[in-house]
């Protein structure tokens, strides 16, 4: 009988598996955190020009022949006219179909991408992008620019994504920012969760109200335009000027 060897683990992946394991000494956990500043001072640097958002969740495995892709295309295309930065995860699938249709309408396309054993590389319509070692820190960068949500069809990465926007607005901690869920065949078992999850009293009903389900790109860039752009009063304004001294 042979045996088959481990897969090997990357040294970012091993360094996060052992803080995640439990207390460690005081010097790798300082260690371990300085990493974390770096990388969320790196994401501030890197996306503090790129204006305002609109972050695209969506799974990387979508093919570029299925509707899914071309739906994600057009409305990057449409969120770029209205005048948003079109940012994604920044991988293959979903995400370089947004970015594409971002660098079909002209506008500028800003992808984080995030290291994985399996390695995930930015995809090419991206203007701008940076790598995250961390989960963590790679949501609050595609939630920290962003003044809505689209979440096209995905799998547990997209999930994890919808479901924290989502609490981060019922809680309070982020405005009321829409959230758009393209794909409403889909997204039909995530409905009736969310009604189930109403109907026992675990969910309050003006929390299911802050989605708005829909196939339409027209309707899903009206719906951003009103709760985004009107409600929240954007305007063009001047980027900030980059400071030669912080190394921008």
């Amino acid at each position: 009988m042979s045996l088959i060897s481990p897969p090997v683990v990357p040294a970012a992946d091993r360094t996060e598996r052992r803080f995640l394991a439990g207390p460690s000494s005081r010097r790798r956990e300082l260690r371990f955190l300085w990493t974390v500043v770096r990388e969320f001072l790196h994401g501030f640097r890197v996306l503090h020009f790129v204006g305002p958002c609109v972050t695209v969740f969506g799974s990387a495995r979508v093919a570029e022949g299925s509707p899914y892709y071309q739906l994600a295309r057009q409305l990057g295309a449409g969120l770029s006219r209205q005048g948003f930065t079109v940012l994604t995860g920044g991988g293959p699938g979903i995400m370089e179909a947004a970015n594409r249709g971002a660098r079909d309408a002209g506008g500028p396309s800003v992808g984080c991408n995030i290291v994985l054993p399996t390695e995930q590389h930015p995809n090419p319509y991206l203007d701008q992008w940076l790598a995250c070692r961390h989960f963590f820190v790679r949501k609050v960068l595609l939630v920290k620019y962003s003044y809505a949500f689209v979440i096209m069809p995905g799998g547990l990465g997209t999930l994890d994504e919808f479901f924290e926007a989502l609490l981060l607005i019922e809680t309070k901690k982020i405005l009321e920012f829409p959230i758009v869920v393209v794909g409403r065949e889909y997204w039909q078992p995530l409905l009736a969760l969310l009604a189930s999850l109403e109907q026992h009293g675990m969910v309050a009903p003006a929390d299911v109200q802050l989605l708005t389900y829909t196939d339409s790109v027209e309707e899903a860039l009206a719906h951003i335009e009103q709760h985004a752009v009107v409600k929240f009063k954007l305007v063009e304004a001047r980027r900030p000027r980059r400071r030669w001294w912080l190394g921008e």
